[in-house]
């Protein structure tokens, strides 16, 4: 089965609103075993959302939209794919039934327009909103199927959940079944050419390296006829990857690095504390972001200039005046003095020059050091990003510290 996935919405077009059904769509019917030939949008305007829908038919099967099942005059996803599906538009009483019951709950009128809502295709498969009033549907004519599901995000996900997906499950052949690796440490170009030869190779299941801010993923995928054999040429080939790169790969479910660095403190009951220079913070805000962090988590210092470095966290002056403030040393002396303030077992300091200015030849920007000691063990790692810009620089160092706390808790 090959689909198109249509966005309904002059809203999305203007880029007022981001259109993550798509992106959420694409991911589940890769789930399925379907293929996703085109993603399209279209604003609210009938000839263009025909033409569009008539153009997806040529080469695909199935047609997925998003939006435009409300109740104003603009709202005509139902009406465009009813006509061009040669079927024709009736009263579904039950529908009509959960809208009223809907406006009686919330104790509001129920406007005319609303009951335009419950007009569904004659022959269509209904699919309930349990989150909203406007009910989708399946419909299906002459090879040709046609999903309509709501556009707010929440009403879509259940919808597709409660009754695409089953929907679905009957009409394929096959399942695909993926993962999505996470490195840091290695470039995309230097991962690709260590695993040329399985990417040259590749029939099923099928390898892609995917470059990301400061970090590379790589995606092992595989369709067969049966979940379990695809899960079982994925594990294969995934074997085969952890012999060559296995060193840099932090994750194998798409789970970021703060992520992966967080649990594993939390797992391990080991407390940790930060002071951050060059990343003025984001370091904290990467941990913060992490459910039940709060019980390691105890304290973070920003301390920007030298004169906080020297009030905060007792770096001498004799340090910042000979070694400078982006020096191993400075690193390590804040590393110092936040451990004796906080007395957590991990204490993790970072100092840098983000740019765009104020690097030299010896200190270039992009240069960062991070200090950290766990359990007395004290370990300074000099970072270089590649200097892209102010902000790649800083998350750059923020996955750099992430990295060396994973590290550290693992040797």
């Amino acid at each position: 089965m090959k689909a198109v996935i249509i966005s309904v919405g002059t809203e999305l077009l203007f880029g007022q609103t981001t259109d993550t059904n798509a992106v959420y769509l694409s991911q589940q019917l890769q789930l399925l075993g379907i293929d996703v030939m085109y993603r399209h949008t279209v604003g609210d305007n009938p000839a263009r959302f025909r033409q569009m829908l008539d153009l997806s038919y040529q080469d695909c099967d199935l047609v997925i939209t998003t939006g435009g099942l409300g109740p104003t005059q603009d709202d005509l996803t139902k009406e465009i794919v009813t006509e061009a599906l040669d079927d024709r538009l009736v009263l579904h009483a039950p529908s009509l039934e959960k809208i009223e019951g809907f406006f009686r709950q919330m104790k509001r009128p129920m406007t005319e327009n609303n009951k335009k809502q419950a007009y569904m295709p004659s022959k269509a498969v209904i699919l309930e909103n349990a989150q909203g009033t406007a009910p989708g549907f399946a419909l299906e004519s002459g090879g040709r199927t046609a999903i309509c599901l709501p556009g707010p995000p929440r009403e879509m996900t259940a919808m597709f959940v409660s009754g695409v997906r089953p929907y679905l499950e009957t009409r394929t052949e096959s399942a695909m079944y993926y993962k999505m690796l996470r490195t840091f440490g290695i470039g995309e170009s230097a991962l690709e050419t260590v695993l040329q030869d399985l990417i040259d190779g590749q029939t099923d299941p099928t390898l892609a390296t995917y470059a990301k801010e400061g970090e590379c993923s790589l995606r092992i995928a595989s369709k067969r006829p049966a979940r379990a054999e695809a899960e079982q040429a994925v594990a294969e080939m995934l074997a085969k990857v952890k012999v060559r790169v296995g060193e840099f790969i932090y994750s194998e479910d798409d789970t970021d690095l703060a992520t992966v660095a967080g649990r594993k403190l939390i797992e391990s009951g080991i407390s940790i504390s930060c002071a951050e220079s060059c990343t003025g913070g984001l370091f904290a805000a990467g941990l913060t972001g992490i459910p039940g962090i709060s019980t390691v988590f105890g304290r973070g210092f920003v301390t920007y200039s030298n004169a906080s470095k020297t009030e905060e966290l007792g770096v001498s002056a004799e340090i910042l005046e000979r070694h400078g403030a982006v020096s191993e040393e400075t690193a390590l002396a804040m590393a110092r003095g936040l451990q004796k303030r906080s007395g957590s077992r991990i204490a993790i300091s970072v100092t840098g020059i983000a740019g765009p200015e104020g690097g030299t030849p010896e200190k270039p920007v992009g240069l960062a050091y991070i200090g950290c000691i766990f359990d007395g063990k004290e370990v300074c790692k000099r970072v270089m990003s590649r200097n892209v810009n102010r902000n790649w620089n800083r998350n750059h160092t923020v996955l750099s510290m992430f990295a060396v706390i994973r590290g550290l808790i693992e040797a």
